[in-house]
């Protein structure tokens, strides 16, 4: 078995300008994500797949490799993670490298851990999933979701009123930071969430989205709160 990291990181992001190599608490993002899959120790191959120069000196210099450029194709605005996998695989097995099993690793998720990468990978790799990749429960149920009709708060679904909160089915959403995936299975299914795919359930402490600026300072103050007297050591 090889496997691989791929951490996709475009030049040109829109809502948080440069965000893949922004300043993170006293790094560019993308170092998190780089660190975290290089001390997992279960990669054959880091890599970052980008079309930006400063991104792969960047990148380069945390220690990932970036052994060639994103196409123009994979590189727009409306670029899926997907083809972006696939044509990296591609390009490797031009080179005479093929890997059975890959992890995408997204470039602003510095709540990553080593250990999780490693936790996904051997999910992955001893058992039948196709695919692995963290959840997060809702903090607050959605199925007491509430709507605004001219001008009015009304719930979405009305007949939950008198349901208690432990009554309800536990609802989980992806935590949007990596995914094991058998190579096999993404290519046949040209999918992160796989047929058979198993989660790793996440605490909210390990989670934070970050899509815009208050969602960036919000992240970097959580990060700090949690990694206060280590956070130099990272």
């Amino acid at each position: 078995m090889r496997s691989i990291a791929i951490i996709p990181a475009r030049g040109g992001s829109k809502r948080i300008p440069r965000k893949n190599i922004r300043e993170f608490c006293g790094k560019p993002i993308i170092a998190y994500s780089i660190k975290a899959a290089l001390d997992s120790g279960v990669f054959d191959e880091v890599m970052t797949s980008t079309d930006d120069a400063e991104i792969v000196e960047v990148a380069k210099y945390y220690g990932a490799k970036v052994p060639f450029l994103r196409s123009t194709e994979t590189s727009t605005d409306m670029s899926m993670t997907v083809p972006v996998l696939t044509e990296v695989l591609d390009d490797y097995a031009k080179l005479g490298r093929v890997f059975s099993h890959v992890c995408c690793l997204y470039p602003c998720a510095p709540f990553v851990t080593p250990a999780r990468l490693k936790e996904g990978m051997e999910l992955l790799t001893n058992t039948d999933a196709d695919s692995v990749f963290p959840i997060v429960k809702y903090s607050y149920p959605p199925q007491r979701s509430l709507v605004v009709k001219d001008g009015k708060a009304k719930l979405l679904i009305p007949e939950n009123y008198n349901v208690r909160s432990q009554d309800f089915v536990p609802l989980y959403h992806d935590a949007g930071q990596f995914y094991c995936v058998k190579t096999s299975a993404l290519q046949e299914q040209e999918k992160l969430y796989c047929k058979n795919s198993l989660p790793i359930i996440l605490s909210e402490s390990e989670v934070r989205d970050i899509d815009s600026e208050e969602d960036w300072k919000e992240a970097q103050i959580k990060y700090q709160i949690i990694k206060r007297g280590q956070i130099h050591d990272l």
